[in-house]
């Protein structure tokens, strides 16, 4: 899909990596500069390829260059003279130290998009602090959706960072697409704030439509959503949303319990909703008498919307995600097998169909970028 796209990516960590893995995955030809150090996210784990650094850097080719050196900075404009996109995750105006401002890189490729990820944006008190992903999360009002506020634990995968990374690559397609009519370049922004507010449109809406501040359970309350522990100790999470045919076929054919369809608590959605934690605890009682096993039987048999609540472990080798062919193996010459999920958009019924590459080791592609700019350089 994006054959004929080169991105020169300067970023580490997650947001704009993980922007440009996106970009690679549809075919793009995505450049990692990288500084003599490397991305930190490389040493997470201990090593030099750590898995946090693998999840985000396939399909992409590594060249080290010390912003330090004069002669590389001339690497890196050369770069970018000859590039689609250019994708960093620096702070407002640290690639400008170094002569990358704007003004300068359009002037000499004018058909340059620049997406810049930063934590807050170029203007506010904040522009200048350093962001990461929990952050973003409470900043944003992200964590108030998912803390218990007498116990307050950090907890759970990273948000901001990846939705930050997906917004950035949104906007780098619209990008080249409205450059395919116009033959011009853009500078793109994007903030990890703005980026992680507009992810939660949900719990903005629900306050300036209503004066309702969400909390946890805000929003399970309303699509009606549970986990429930079975008698082996296994969870399970069902989901009835607001259709009565699913709460119907709950409380009768899987439950049996015709007396909860009658209870004045619980009769219409709305009641549902109101009275979320005294039906979750009445049925949690329930799903206590039967094995996951049996309660997945009774689910499947009354078209209940449900799942077991997989490990990673055991998501990996749950039956629909072996149908899908949703593992992506790829195996780099020095650090061996590397498995990580596929891009998850089908294109005619199939992946994107485009050479896959394990992610790079640290300057792994210095020598052959550069010798490929010096050939560049004589057309």
């Amino acid at each position: 899909m994006l054959q004929g796209v080169r991105v020169v990516e300067i970023g580490s960590f997650i947001t704009a990596p993980l922007a440009g893995m996106m970009l690679g995955d549809l075919g793009a030809e995505v450049i990692k500069v990288e500084r003599p150090e490397g991305d930190p996210f490389r040493r997470s784990r201990g090593g030099s390829y750590s898995p946090n650094f693998v999840a985000v850097n396939r399909n992409k080719r590594s060249v080290v260059l010390d912003f330090a050196s004069e002669a590389d900075r001339a690497v890196l404009f050369a770069l970018i003279e000859k590039c689609d996109v250019l994708l960093d995750n620096f702070r407002p105006e640290a690639l400008s130290k170094f002569g990358f401002d704007w003004q300068s890189l359009s002037s000499r490729n004018p058909r340059l998009i620049h997406c810049s990820i930063t934590g807050f944006g170029a203007e506010g008190p904040y522009r200048t602090r350093p962001a990461f992903d929990a952050v973003g999360q409470a900043l944003s009002g992200i964590s108030s959706l998912t803390l218990d506020k007498d116990s307050p634990v950090s907890s759970g995968p990273t948000i901001s960072d990846d939705v930050t990374g997906m917004y950035a690559c949104q906007g780098i397609l619209a990008a080249l697409y409205e450059r395919e009519r116009s033959g011009r370049g853009h500078r793109l922004e994007v903030s990890m704030l703005e980026a992680s507010m507009a992810f939660i449109q949900g719990a903005f809406v629900n306050f300036t439509q209503t004066g309702r501040i969400s909390d946890r359970f805000t929003r399970v309350a309303t699509s009606q959503s549970f986990i429930f522990c079975c008698s082996d100790r296994k969870l399970l999470a069902v989901h009835l949303s607001t259709s009565e045919k699913f709460w119907a076929s709950l409380v009768t054919k899987v439950l049996d319990a015709a007396e909860l369809a009658r209870d004045p608590r619980f009769i219409a959605h709305k009641d549902r909703v109101n009275h979320y934690a005294e039906l979750r605890q009445l049925m949690a009682e329930r799903f206590l008498l039967r094995t996951r096993s049996e309660w997945v039987v009774r689910l499947e048999s009354a078209d209940v919307p449900f799942a077991p609540v997989n490990q990673v472990d055991e998501a990996l080798v749950d039956p629909q995600v072996v149908a899908s062919g949703t593992v992506c193996e790829l195996t780099h010459p020095t650090e061996g097998r590397v498995r990580s999920i596929h891009y998850p958009v089908l294109f005619d019924g199939r992946r994107p169909q485009n050479e896959m590459r394990a992610p790079p080791t640290l300057g792994e592609h210095s020598a052959e970028i550069r010798a490929q700019l010096g050939r560049e350089g004589t057309k």
